[in-house]
């Protein structure tokens, strides 16, 4: 992922994941985003079509006058994808925890079904990124991970591949992201 800021506009110089409107490269106008948060991460950027774009977290610093200098709000939301993967991190949450991370889901809209699917789904695809690649992520994965595991170098590609078209995993990551705005 490369990024540069200029007065009026953001250069996505490479972004890695397909499906993105800025993959492999684009341009985000003021007018184009909602909002964005420079204190989570990595830096979250989120478009008026709904999507959430990610910045290195070495240019938060960046975003962040990027933001003030154009009126963009910070707003910090809850990561669904971060209740949905909490399964696959190296730790083990007690039933009150449990219940918690269940109880965020189904404020976010998602039935108790829904994550059962969507974690069976992503099953095999999140144990070989946290576990077969020995990240061992033991505090948090969200939609960037999700995302990273999609494309990224951790997985192998042919266990990529059976997610599907990865523009169309990619926009339904986003669908489900924005349930929480």
């Amino acid at each position: 992922m490369e990024v540069n800021f200029a007065e009026d506009h953001i250069r996505f110089l490479r972004y890695d994941f397909p499906g993105a409107t800025v993959h492999p490269t684009g341009t985000l106008t003021p007018a184009q985003i909602r909002d964005a948060d420079w204190k989570t991460w990595p830096p979250e950027i989120r478009t008026t079509l709904g999507e959430t774009l990610f910045v290195p977290h070495a240019q938060q610093q960046a975003l962040e006058q990027f933001c003030q200098r154009n009126n963009i709000p910070r707003k910090h939301r809850p990561d669904t994808w971060s209740d949905l993967l909490e399964p696959f991190l190296d730790t083990w949450f007690d039933p009150e925890y449990e219940r918690a991370t269940d109880n965020r889901l189904r404020e976010a809209g998602l039935s108790q079904e829904e994550v059962t699917e969507i974690r069976q789904r992503l099953t095999p695809l999140m144990e070989a990124y946290n576990f077969d690649s020995m990240l061992w992520e033991w505090v948090d994965l969200g939609l960037f991970d999700l995302l990273s595991a999609s494309t990224g170098p951790l997985v192998k590609p042919s266990l990529q591949a059976t997610l599907g078209n990865p523009a169309k995993l990619y926009a339904w990551a986003m669908r489900i992201a924005e349930r929480h705005r």
